[in-house]
């Protein structure tokens, strides 16, 4: 990209200095909607079923969940901070990802919505009451719009540890020494999705729900075709929001990738890893920090292989940032750490995995051999 010069200095462009290198060319996707149906405050909380409630609670505790509610056919999950529940598993037959619902601003947002779509709004089955518009976005996953009554409380934290730099001593005459316990989960940070639909969900999570892009990814050699990746955030005006509160990428598949949810601080990843490894738990990927969003990461895989993540200290942008362009690559997805592994990729060949190529490959989506091709590569870059 050009710079200016100003009085002898080189001064970047807003993309150099901050999140991306690149910016949008001519004609490329703006990353927002000119007039979106209403604008979504943030996630709410996410939905799964799961065979085996004792065993998901087990883990839930030893990753730092606190309890919300227990029935014998449903688990409410939470944090420390106030407001509504994070997650909620259902007893079910089998273990899957039924889908996100997210916090609408207003009450008034869900009558907004239910005219615009042909929904209705009903009341909802979260504890402490409150009112859902449900929606099915293009990849057929099932949305819910809340809009909750009662909030929950807030939890004692973990605090921060006060650290050292160079000559600034704020610590003197006392030792540093982080329990080995669960990490303290405060809250919901982001889901990811996979996608074989990619420009459809993503102009409509924009165009309903008001969510606006941080960063676009594009294949090597195909950034004329359009992105193949985005980390959108919720726009709250000036007020900053995570740099992603969704983020979606094309692919074979169509289904969960994984879920973060933020913790204190770097020692509390840490400590909590080894807690998480002495109990036998699966690390996918980490420590490291990622390079869109700068989030301090560590991600693990439950006993039902669900990916989740923990994570600290995340890009907050207000509405007037504009998206990041970027190549997606491997190498691309952390600044430090070490290298991505295959599991976190899921790059493993599975009977599942072929059967999703072939039936992306037999049209009716957005995947093609050549953004196939373009998938592989990245993966391998």
């Amino acid at each position: 990209m050009s710079e200016t010069r100003v009085h002898g200095t080189d001064v970047k462009t807003a993309h150099q200095d901050l999140h991306s290198e690149q910016g949008a060319l001519r004609g490329e996707h703006p990353g927002r909607s000119r007039n979106p149906v209403i604008k979504v405050a943030d996630l709410a909380w996410l939905e799964f079923e799961k065979p085996d409630l004792e065993r998901a609670e087990v883990f839930a505790r030893d990753f730092g969940f606190q309890v919300a509610a227990r029935t014998e056919s449903e688990l409410w999950l939470r944090g420390t901070f106030a407001g509504s529940p994070c997650m909620v598993i259902r007893r079910g037959r089998t273990s899957r990802f039924i889908g996100p619902a997210f916090r609408a601003a207003e009450r008034a947002d869900l009558d907004r919505l239910a005219r615009a779509t042909g929904t209705a709004v009903r009341e909802s089955d979260v504890p402490g009451g409150g009112r859902v518009v449900d929606l099915l976005d293009p990849s057929g996953f099932p949305v819910r719009v809340v809009h909750c009554g009662e909030q929950l409380p807030a939890l004692p934290e973990q605090r921060p540890l006060l650290l050292n730099f160079g000559t600034d001593h704020r610590r003197t005459n006392t030792t540093q020494r982080p329990p080995r316990e669960p990490s303290r989960i405060q809250r919901l940070g982001h889901l990811v999705l996979e996608t074989r639909v990619f420009a459809q969900a993503l102009d409509w999570y924009l165009d309903t729900l008001g969510m606006i892009v941080s960063d676009f990814l594009f294949l090597d050699g195909q950034r004329d075709r359009g992105p193949t990746m985005a980390f959108i955030r919720c726009d709250l005006g000036s007020v900053p929001a995570d740099h992603h509160t969704l983020a979606m990428h094309l692919g074979p598949g169509t289904g969960y990738v994984h879920s973060a949810y933020q913790v204190t601080d770097l020692d509390s990843i840490a400590a909590g890893g080894e807690y998480l490894k002495e109990r036998g738990y699966q690390r996918s990927w980490g420590i490291g920090r990622h390079i869109q969003g700068s989030q301090l990461f560590d991600y693990w895989r439950d006993p039902d292989r669900f990916m989740l993540e923990h994570f600290a200290d995340g890009d907050l942008f207000s509405c007037d940032v504009e998206p990041g362009w970027a190549p997606m690559s491997t190498s691309g997805l952390a600044q430090w750490g070490p290298p991505a592994t295959r599991d976190f990729l899921g790059a493993s060949p599975s009977p599942q995995r072929v059967r999703d190529v072939i039936q992306a490959l037999r049209g009716g989506n957005e995947v093609d051999p050549a953004r196939l091709f373009g998938l592989l590569k990245a993966a391998n870059s």
